[in-house]
């Protein structure tokens, strides 16, 4: 219970600073330090994210930090993939679904440690209202692929929303990570239902992981004005490629010993 509880602070600090993130580190620690299977980790990480997603909304809803048509459509398109991710996620071996982790993690850290401009411009327009012709077909696009992601890997996907929202669609940063919270809210939902069926849930760590991490989320959430957002996704980064590391040799080990 203790190592719950000190995950979940970690995990709902870097959803309620970052947006997102936390499932990312979520399912290989369930996995690696609670002792879960990966089955039923995978159910808890998107249970927890989703709530702890919800929590931390809700200083973004007081600063009017929301693009809401954008969230609930970009969150629609990727509650309709999350089954099939599900689905996919059944007929794969652990060791398969973990290295993909794994490389989706390296993925992750190496784009947050790419620092590009805010170039996005295709919701955007002069009189700064949204130019759905534009906006529409991208918003479901990105919606699709990270929903389909949250059902086979179990991520909320914070990690690939805000890029989308900032570089593609053109959202402000402080707009994209309180979209972004609508969306992960919106996804883990639809993934654990997903998901849920299959595994039962582990109550005790369940709700410990995630009193903690709403806690560390609502605090987070107050002090992530004041904090450098560009050097935590840094650090956030190296530890996410630790992590993938240590998955990548538990895989090889477990593949090794057969």
């Amino acid at each position: 219970m203790g190592a719950a509880i000190g995950l979940g602070l970690v995990i709902g600090a870097l959803v309620g600073l970052l947006g997102g993130g936390g499932s990312i580190l979520a399912v290989p620690a369930l996995v690696y330090v609670v002792g879960q299977p990966l089955p039923q980790a995978v159910a808890t990480s998107l249970l927890v994210v989703g709530i702890t997603a919800v929590v931390a909304l809700l200083p973004r809803l007081r600063a009017r930090q929301i693009a809401w048509r954008i969230a609930l459509i970009f969150g629609a398109a990727g509650a309709a993939t999350a089954f099939a991710g599900a689905a996919v996620n059944r007929l794969l071996p652990e060791d398969v679904v973990l290295a993909l982790f794994a490389a989706l993690m390296i993925a992750a850290g190496v784009r947050m440690l790419q620092d590009k401009p805010n170039t996005g411009a295709a919701c955007a327009t002069d009189h700064g209202t949204v130019n759905w012709r534009r906006c529409l077909p991208r918003t479901i696009a990105g919606g699709l692929v990270v929903g389909f992601l949250t059902g086979l890997l179990g991520v909320g996907g914070g990690f690939l929303i805000i890029p989308v929202l900032v570089i593609v669609l053109g959202l402000p940063m402080a707009t994209a990570i309180g979209t972004s919270l609508v969306i992960v809210a919106v996804n883990s939902a639809a993934g654990f239902a997903a998901h849920a069926g299959d595994v039962p849930i582990d109550v005790p760590v369940t709700a410990g992981f995630t009193a903690a991490a709403v806690v560390a989320a609502l605090i987070a959430g107050r002090l992530g004005a004041g904090l450098d957002t560009s050097r935590l996704k840094r650090w956030f980064a190296w530890l996410v490629f630790a992590v993938a590391a240590l998955v990548l040799v538990q895989v090889g080990i477990s593949v090794a010993t057969g």
